[in-house]
């Protein structure tokens, strides 16, 4: 019997392939900085002063918003102060060196909050089901105390573009509401802004800027990794239309910052029963039976940061 053939050595990128590489880096590079800014400026997400507390799980995501941050930071028109904070759950094997190590190699300043909430799930949540609904109440909890011990002024979280298309479905399948993710929000205890700084950005390019980073990912094994998520099933199909309909993604989250109360069914955001006919035309008004214009929306100025090169 033969023996296996050893694995070959990946040829080394010729130098066309490195500059490629390095020019299409350079072009994400600059895309999600620009996306970060615009929508940092768009929601006045960060002012002078402000004391930014970036979550840090150690996934793709929380590693790029502080890294895009720390950019920022450097170039934005304001001053501000970023603190990364890590909450260890104390699930089993989890390297609890890797944050602090990576964290100190880029000489930022960090908190490592040791609180065992993994017990606490595996003991509450029966084997099978899961646990991310009281996971995130906890971790919520702890980090918000954390917030106001280090007297950070904005909680920056890691949720993307994608996140934020997945619960507008999820709350529509599941919750009968019109509801997803806002880009910034008073915590339900009344003290903190909390900030979503990549709600403009594509995970596809997180994944890509993670690799080009090359930060320590850490995998999670608690939560996101259990493959019969709602939040899975939402994001297989949504994954699905942009297969087969390219664009549609990009168009639905548009529809998120173009929203008409009076074309909805809520009588609480509009007045349907007091609605009256005025007798003058209005431009603005329902053309009832007309087939509508969709046209793309215009570019928006970008004032947090500098424009690309």
């Amino acid at each position: 019997m033969n023996a296996p053939l050893p694995a070959q050595p990946k040829p080394a990128p010729t130098a066309r392939q490195a500059q490629k590489a390095a020019f299409e880096s350079n072009k994400l590079a600059k895309r999600l900085r620009r996306q970060v800014g615009q929508a940092i400026a768009d929601f006045a997400m960060i002012g002078a002063g402000d004391k930014v507390m970036v979550c840090l799980s150690g996934g793709k995501d929380s590693f790029a918003l502080l890294d895009i941050l720390l950019f920022l930071r450097e170039h934005a028109p304001v001053a501000f102060d970023i603190v990364a904070v890590n909450l260890d759950q104390k699930q089993p094997g989890f390297p609890a060196d890797v944050l602090p190590d990576y964290l100190r190699s880029i000489d930022v300043p960090f908190h490592i909050e040791d609180e065992d909430t993994y017990s606490i799930v595996k003991r509450v949540i029966p084997e099978g089901k899961t646990t991310c609904s009281l996971c995130s109440r906890l971790r919520r909890g702890v980090l918000y105390r954390v917030a106001g011990e280090l007297g950070a002024t904005r909680i920056a979280l890691g949720h993307h573009r994608d996140d934020i298309l997945q619960t507008l479905f999820l709350n529509m399948f599941f919750g009968g509401k019109l509801k997803s993710m806002p880009p910034k929000l008073v915590s339900d205890d009344g003290r903190h802004i909390v900030i979503r700084p990549l709600a403009y950005c594509r995970e596809s390019d997180l994944e890509k800027w993670a690799a080009v980073r090359e930060f320590p990912i850490i995998p999670c094994n608690l939560c996101g990794s259990q493959p019969n998520l709602q939040r899975q099933q939402v994001k297989q199909m949504l994954n699905e239309w942009e297969k087969r309909f390219p664009g549609r993604i990009e168009t639905m989250f548009r529809s998120l910052a173009n929203v008409v109360p009076s074309h909805l069914l809520d009588a609480r955001l509009f007045d349907f029963v007091g609605l009256q006919a005025t007798g003058m035309p209005d431009p603005e008004g329902d053309i009832a039976f007309d087939a509508q214009a969709l046209p793309p929306l215009a570019p928006q100025a970008i004032d947090f940061m500098a424009q690309d090169d």
